[in-house]
Formats: structure tokens, sequence, C-alpha cells
């Protein structure tokens, strides 16, 4: 059986990447870091399909933390061969307003955080020749979103990173893609309230919002056989919010 590791996994996105792996008979790992309860209850959704799946605790910007949860997930399934770079977090406000520690912590769960589990789990991916790093961005990493320069910053960041990564690995049979979603239905978006979600849905060409499952969708594509050709890509989901 493959198996999957996706960070940030106890809700939104990585919520519905879970499942939807877990649907496409893979063994997960649910990675979280505070909400053990709903990381919990991920797993057993999925075992209650009869699938296969674990959650594990770790702050992805923490060595320490990935070293361990590592080390846990491959002695358990054996190697991983597809990894979700997921974990994410926002902070709005001016530029001139951000502290140096609320930087530093959007940089560290983004920038640092796929790094890491990069690092760790693509020894075992090497030394199957095959495997696939799906990073999750954002159109914000393409554009910039105003009020948002830490979170599209980080980003942009890990744009470059899969870009630069897709080929160093490629020769050993790794594909590296990132998904850049624009508005979904979040925790994380929740919080800009009901009418400016309302005015995202009219302003995106497809008139609605996007679900996580769209997201998760287009994760299922890039992590199986049929995306076989496909590396290196910046792949935009927005309904058309970008066009």
């Amino acid at each position: 059986m493959k198996s999957a590791l996706i960070t940030g996994a106890s809700r939104g996105i990585g919520r519905a990447a879970a499942l939807r792996l877990a649907a496409d008979g893979y063994a997960v790992a649910v990675n979280y870091k505070n909400s053990e309860e709903k990381a919990r209850a991920v797993v057993d959704e999925i075992r209650s399909e009869g699938g296969v799946a674990m959650s594990v605790c770790a702050d992805v910007s923490s060595p320490s933390d990935i070293e361990r949860m590592a080390e846990k997930v491959l002695s358990e399934f054996s190697g991983v061969d597809v990894l979700v770079n997921n974990a994410g977090i926002s902070r709005t406000g001016l530029v001139t307003d951000v502290t140096v520690d609320e930087w530093n912590i959007i940089s560290d769960t983004m920038i640092r955080g796929t790094f890491l589990c990069t690092q760790k789990i693509l020894p075992s991916m090497i030394a199957k020749k095959s495997g696939s790093i799906i990073n999750i961005s954002s159109i914000w990493g393409i554009c910039g979103a105003s009020c948002e320069v830490a979170y599209s910053t980080a980003k942009a960041a890990v744009i470059g990173f899969t870009k630069a990564l897709s080929k160093e690995v490629g020769p050993s049979g790794i594909r590296v893609n990132c998904i850049a979603p624009g508005v979904i239905d979040t925790d994380m978006n929740r919080c800009h309230g009901e009418d400016v979600m309302r005015e995202l849905a009219e302003e995106t060409p497809l008139g609605r919002i996007g679900t996580p499952e769209d997201i998760a969708n287009l994760i299922s594509f890039l992590a199986s056989a049929e995306a076989s050709f496909i590396t290196g890509q910046i792949i935009t989901a927005d309904g058309g919010l970008t066009v």
C-alpha cells in the first residue's frame, strides 16, 4: 500500500486531502500541531471507511519535531510515497505593523516547515527512485496581497522552492509540484466575514468560493500516475479570479 504524509491535516485543505488520498487507497499520516481531537477525528473517519491512517503531532518549524515525525511515519508505513506540505498560518495587517515575531512564525511555518519536512522524507523517496511532493502555496504568492505581505512572501518562497527542487530530484524519479489555491472556504478565510466572502465569490468568474475538496482533487491527480510527466509546475486553482 502506498502512503502519504500531509502536514496541517486536521482541518481545511489538509483534512480534505487526507480523506481523498485515503479514498484513493493510500495509508495516510495526518499531521497536526495543536488540534489533536480534530486530527483523530480525521483518522477515525478514514478507518471507518476501511482505510489506514495515523495521526502524528509535530510543529513543522521545529527540526526535532520533524525528526521524530519522520522516524515515526517512515517506520509505520515503511516509506512515504506522497508528501503534501500544506501547513500554513496567516496574519493580516499593514507591513509597518507586522512584528518580527509575527514575520518569523509565518516564514518558519511555511518556508522552514516545507524545507524541513521535505529534507527528512526525501531520502526514502530517493532510495525508491519515486515519489511525489506537493507544496501548497497561494495565488497571493504569485500576485501578492495587500496587508498580507508576510504571507505572500512566504507563499512566493514555496513556489521558488518547488521549481528548484523539481530540477534537483527529477533525475531520481521524484516529481515536485505546487498548487496555488485562490479563495477557499476554510477557517483561515472565514475570518474575513460573510460580506467579504460574498464579494470575492462575485469577483470570481466561476461565481463561487472554492472548497477544500476542489484542492484535494487536484492533489489526488498530482499524486497519481496520470501526472507522471508533470513536475516543477505551479498550478493555480482559483475559479479564474486571477485571470
